[in-house]
């Protein structure tokens, strides 16, 4: 066999827990493409609030997912990730059950308190062997990828047949699925693996010291903040000015992600072949500047909207996939953990300031501003990565890297 080949306990691992993951995620995808069309279904709801809505789980997760991780060191991988599927079961229930808008924000609040990626991540680093440990965060990678494109075209789907609360009521089955997968099919690991290091200050302090890395944090975060910013506005342009019943928006999603893949494909293809990653790093941020840019005046007709949207989803799922890359890349050996888990820190605080800032810029100026602001974020995003990505590229970088002095 190849020492990069995954064993058949390997491989059950990776596909079971990729299942675990598309069963926590696939509920709170659903909800992106339609959750700010509820406006009419909750008490004292506003834009600024439903966008605060969409977009909490994101601060949940971003403040919980360290400690759930130092949770599973001491206390087991599995009971910790039943108890935040518990959580995130009792966050659908709550939000299910809401009238109120605040009641809502209460529930998605809950849903991402149940922060368990680490805790899956070291889980899976714990059914691994280090030459097979990639694939086996690769094959969790594609799931999620998976499961956001399901979800675009589910959501709107499930929206129109069982309405927003019914969604939640499904979110929390498939929770209760998860754990059961958990249970049943994830391989244990015997005894508490020590494979994962606790976080110290030296590490902390060698991974911020790192300017590749600090670059990638940066990106994951505005990337993930444009996404839900436009879709605060996206499924309200859709349905307000484009004329397209909620009902229909599935197919929407699902043309504009099949028209996505002609960018994204050929840019993962020769990215790897040229190693020209980092050029369509660049590439894949002029275009999400395109898509802003584009939607900012021209979100009126179903034509524009879909086609800025393919630029937009070619590019961030480019990027979904070049990213968390690179970042193992680049991060030394024992430092890998902890990068990882700024990285994803950012992208969950970037999930957050994006929710929060689309309701805010769409209750008080219109769908207009929040492209304008992405727009305006895109050319900050450009500007310092193009600063960067010369040095980083260079001799110096790599000497430095060397010797160990970031």
């Amino acid at each position: 066999m190849n020492s990069t080949s995954m064993s058949a306990a390997e491989l059950r691992a990776a596909l079971s827990l990729s299942l675990v993951f598309f069963l926590r995620m696939l509920p709170l995808f659903m909800l992106l493409p339609v959750l700010t069309l509820a406006d009419d279904q909750f008490i004292d709801a506003t834009p600024q609030l439903l966008g605060l809505a969409l977009g909490i789980y994101g601060l949940t997760q971003a403040l919980l997912q360290i400690p759930f991780g130092i949770l599973s060191d001491r206390f087991g991988r599995k009971p910790v990730i039943i108890s935040g599927l518990i959580i995130f079961i009792a966050g659908s229930l709550v939000a299910a059950a809401a009238d109120s808008v605040y009641g809502l924000i209460i529930g998605r609040a809950l849903q991402g308190a149940g922060a368990i990626a680490a805790a899956i991540m070291a889980l899976a680093a714990d059914l691994s062997s280090e030459n097979a440990r990639t694939k086996m965060m690769a094959c969790i990678g594609v799931s999620i990828g998976i499961t956001f494109s399901i979800a675009f075209i589910l959501g709107p789907v499930l929206y129109h047949l069982v309405s927003l609360n019914g969604l939640f009521y499904l979110g929390a089955g498939s929770g209760l699925l998860a754990i059961m997968t958990l249970v049943t099919l994830v391989p244990n690991t015997g005894s508490q693996s020590n494979k994962t290091s606790s976080i110290n200050l030296k590490v902390l302090k060698h991974v911020f010291k790192d300017p590749y890395l600090l670059r990638l944090d940066f990106s994951i975060f505005i990337s993930h903040m444009i996404l839900m910013a436009n879709f605060v506005v996206i499924p309200i342009a859709l349905r307000d000015l484009a004329d397209i019943p909620s009902a229909n928006h599935w197919q929407i999603y699902l043309t504009v992600l099949l028209f996505s893949l002609l960018i994204m494909v050929p840019f993962i293809m020769f990215g790897d072949r040229l190693n020209r990653a980092r050029l369509f790093f660049i590439i894949s941020i002029v275009l999400i500047f395109c898509s802003q840019t584009g939607l900012l005046f021209f979100h009126i007709k179903l034509a524009h909207i879909g086609l800025f949207l393919i630029l937009f989803f070619g590019a961030f799922n480019y990027l979904e996939a070049l990213l968390p890359s690179e970042v193992s890349k680049v991060a030394h050996l024992n430092n890998k953990g902890t990068a990882l888990g700024i990285y994803s820190t950012s992208q969950f605080i970037g999930i957050f300031v994006g929710g929060m800032t689309g309701g805010i810029l769409h209750q008080y100026f219109g769908i207009a501003s929040v492209h304008f602001f992405c727009m305006a974020v895109s050319i900050i995003w450009l500007t310092v990565i193009m600063h960067y990505l010369k040095f980083v590229s260079g001799d110096k970088y790599k000497n430095k890297l060397e010797e160990g002095t970031i």
